[in-house]
């Protein structure tokens, strides 16, 4: 096994363009796992540590440009008011010590439908910079991103340089099952992000189907429903009704397994139940933001 370490980005393009084989590594907290275990023996590393613009972050007026090696920890400690749902999935990440160096960009390069930030990226709406030598920077949308279980839209010779994901214009959350609190693969996971400025509701779904997804009928009737019944306007409480159905076609948008984590009939479950859960935690915070007796006189 041979190890590069461009010192610079353009470097590690080049690298990558002589090698397309090379498997990057920066946090290396799955990489290093599967090597240890024998379970993969690539011919080359690509060390991108050096390259110190992949673990920075910059803050514009409408979206996060977030480093693929930015640490989970960075995330929670610095973008929680800009990316809470994503700095919520961060929390749930394995240990301090593993939150210390892995980041984005390994979930995103791995694609395993199990990983913490992707159901996240999917519910802020998120689009993934990559690069090569020969064709140049691209945005590949993060509905795009997942080709297959384990699989991403990635050509050989592309690195990811960014993630650019939407500044928060409402409330974000993330739920996760899993077999204990810390230290454990999500059995499912469920994100939802309100988006008032548009006045629609995004969703992303991890561990329940072949890659991550989105619940995009279950979206599609909470954006008909909160529209027709004036829910933006007068931020009243959702119904029972409401919250149920949202919940059921979360449900079904699942294509789960049966494992060793858990049934494919418990992950259905779950998600509905996580997928009711949030919304009505995010819910009650978009009332509470827009002023809730003035919201409650209005119904």
């Amino acid at each position: 096994m041979d190890f590069l370490r461009p010192a610079s980005w353009e470097e590690a393009l080049a690298a990558k363009a002589a090698h397309p084989t090379a498997v990057p590594i920066a946090g290396g907290t799955d990489v290093m796992v599967e090597i240890n275990f024998d379970h993969r023996r690539p011919e080359y590393l690509l060390d991108l540590n050096r390259i110190s613009a992949l673990g920075a972050w910059t803050v514009g007026q409408e979206k996060v440009v977030l480093g693929p090696s930015v640490p989970y920890t960075k995330i929670m400690e610095n973008l929680r008011a800009e990316l809470p749902g994503l700095a919520l999935a961060a929390h749930t990440v394995a240990s301090p010590q593993i939150r210390n160096r892995g980041g984005v960009g390994g979930n995103l390069g791995c694609a395993s439908p199990a990983g913490d930030s992707h159901p996240a990226l999917l519910a802020s709406g998120a689009d993934v910079e990559v690069e090569s030598q020969a064709r140049g920077a691209r945005l590949i949308p993060i509905d795009a991103f997942y080709t297959g279980v384990k699989r991403n839209a990635l050509e050989p010779d592309e690195l990811i340089k960014a993630v650019h994901i939407p500044r928060a214009d409402g409330p974000q959350q993330f739920a996760k099952v899993g077999t204990r609190n810390a230290m454990v693969i999500a059995v499912c996971a469920f994100a939802l992000a309100l988006h008032p400025t548009t006045r629609t509701v995004r969703t992303g779904i991890g561990s329940a189907a072949p890659t991550p997804i989105r619940a995009k009928e279950a979206e599609e009737f909470l954006n008909a429903a909160l529209a027709e019944g004036g829910f933006w306007d007068t931020g009243k409480i959702i119904t029972p009704s409401v919250a149920k159905e949202f919940a059921r076609l979360a449900a079904g948008a699942c294509n789960p397994i049966d494992d060793v984590r858990g049934s494919a009939d418990y992950r259905r479950h779950a998600v509905g139940v996580m997928a009711r859960r949030t919304l009505m935690w995010t819910w009650e915070s978009y009332r509470d933001c827009h002023g809730r007796g003035a919201h409650e006189g209005a119904a």
